[in-house]
């Protein structure tokens, strides 16, 4: 009798897992999946406290604190986001503090005349190809160049936007970022490829963020996505 019961219980276990495809979780797993949930749970609650959620999409921000947290030798708990997934008539461009748990700065900010109209839908890491470029950055030192104060931007990702420093890629002012002229005429003026902010913001940006702070730039591109090693 005992060994028609254990007998059968075999059969419905292995019934359990292979035939209604349930899967038996290790204890490692189990902790891990536990962790895991811990981790966004947390970056939800952050979100929400940084007051971002009718300002940036949650995945977005999730994207960039991901890969933020993957990028070691960065010297700032300070991580800009530009979500060029916006059109460039709002506010697209955020410095968030993550000590302070605040964000320091919320600004509309220009993409490459190629990458697209109103919104950014085309990027390129190429030479002379006015686009802008996805990914994850470090930021370097500053400097006085054509478009005044200027910020020098380390491209992390090859292939992606490791051609910044050769392109030029900086964040700088500029008039054409101006949101009056979003207003007057659908959209900013738009860039060579760099990030450019209005002038009345971009100094405080540059100073905040200089010298090895991390910066992600968001965009709708499935191809970013598949290569990227950070997101």
């Amino acid at each position: 009798m005992r060994k028609k019961y254990l007998l059968l219980t075999l059969i419905l276990g292995s019934l359990s897992v292979s035939s209604f495809g349930f899967a038996y979780k290790t204890p490692i797993k189990i902790e891990k999946e536990k962790i895991q949930g811990k981790k966004e749970n947390q970056t939800k609650i952050l979100y929400k406290e940084l007051g971002l959620e009718k300002k940036l999409d949650y995945d977005v921000f999730e994207k960039a604190l991901k890969g933020y947290e993957k990028i070691t030798d960065k010297k700032k708990n300070v991580l800009t986001i530009v979500d060029y997934a916006k059109p460039s008539t709002q506010e697209r461009f955020f410095v968030v503090d993550l000590n302070q748990r605040k964000v320091l700065i919320s600004s509309h900010v220009a993409h490459g005349r190629n990458s697209g109209g109103n919104i950014a839908t085309s990027f390129s890491n190429k030479m002379s190809s006015y686009k802008s470029s996805l990914g994850f950055y470090l930021t370097e030192n500053t400097y006085m160049g054509g478009n005044g104060y200027s910020l020098v931007l380390d491209g992390l990702e090859k292939g992606i936007n490791d051609k910044a420093k050769e392109r030029y890629i900086v964040i700088h002012g500029a008039d054409y970022a101006n949101p009056k002229l979003a207003k007057s005429q659908g959209r900013l003026g738009r860039s060579l490829g760099c990030p450019a902010l209005p002038k009345s913001v971009y100094k405080e940006a540059i100073n905040l963020i200089k010298g090895g702070s991390v910066v992600f730039v968001n965009g709708n591109d499935s191809n970013y996505l598949e290569n990227s090693q950070y997101v």
